[in-house]
């Protein structure tokens, strides 16, 4: 049995949330970089280089990517022979709140009620595995609420199929248009209940722009969507264009015989996240 001090675990997730708010992961840059080569409409071209040029200012300035600093999301992976001395949601959270004071980022997290800011971004959100080891990996999301205000969960039917599911996630990049940012990295939660669609989608998010799903199935469906997308013309932050979407990302869980719940999850070109193992 490996002991983690929750102490380390706040510094790490500490830097994590300034690390992902300043450096954008280099999968996204390339595919943003990439898709400016292969536009055709010169406005969108323009639009996809300055978005790069904002990625390098960032980079270099060490200033936040976006105003909208976002809402934490924290997905741990805790190993079955790691034990943590104290209270592990406590250290994320106290990570993430000294990370945001630290690294000037927006404290944009408030009381759904109230709506009295907590001064914080605290508490986040915070999603935990079990898996076999002696290790820790945190992984940090920083989610805006742009982006986020415009996904969606559709409880669909068996008989609606692989053309409902196409047509709900269309439909849900449709509404969003220009609003959220694009080009889009769009994660698909398919299968399981009303709560684990919603997962999925989010946690497609953190993989590589460009994977492809090793189920067959899933991988032919991320195909038609992201072609289909790019056919909308709403293209980067809403000037038009063939750069609609970055990626298509499907995650899969068996559902209920009478049931085909989906989500889908809208992330913005600045789709900030970062990894750690402990």
């Amino acid at each position: 049995m490996r002991l983690i001090r929750s102490e380390k675990i706040s510094e790490a997730v500490e830097q994590l949330v300034i690390d992902a708010n300043y450096f954008l992961p280099y999968d996204i840059v390339s595919a943003v970089k990439e898709a400016a080569g292969e536009e055709k409409e010169r406005k969108a071209k323009n639009v996809l280089y300055k978005i790069v040029e904002n990625y390098k200012t960032a980079k270099k300035g060490e200033y936040p990517l976006c105003q909208d600093t976002g809402i934490v999301v924290a997905f741990l992976e805790v190993g079955n022979d790691v034990k943590i001395e104290g209270d592990v949601y406590k250290a994320v959270n106290r990570g993430v709140e000294n990370g945001y004071k630290k690294g000037f980022l927006r404290k944009s997290v408030a009381d759904p009620l109230t709506r009295k800011n907590t001064g914080t971004n605290t508490p986040c959100v915070v999603h935990t595995e079990i898996k076999p080891g002696n290790t820790l990996k945190i992984t940090i999301m920083t989610k805006g609420a742009g982006a986020e205000n415009k996904s969606a969960v559709k409880m669909l039917t068996p008989a609606d199929g692989e053309e409902g599911i196409i047509n709900f996630v269309t439909e849900t990049v449709k509404k969003a248009g220009a609003s959220a940012c694009p080009p889009y990295i769009i994660g698909i939660g398919i299968g399981g209940n009303l709560e684990r669609a919603p997962y999925l989608a989010k946690k497609a998010l953190l993989r590589e722009i460009g994977s492809a799903n090793t189920n067959k199935e899933a991988a032919a469906l991320e195909k038609k969507i992201f072609k289909l997308l790019n056919k909308l013309n709403i293209g980067p932050l809403g000037f038009g264009g063939m750069t609609t979407a970055l990626s298509v990302m499907v995650e899969t869980f068996p559902c209920h015989i009478a049931s085909l719940p989906v989500a889908v999850n809208v992330q913005c070109h600045s789709s900030r996240h970062k990894s750690i193992t402990i």
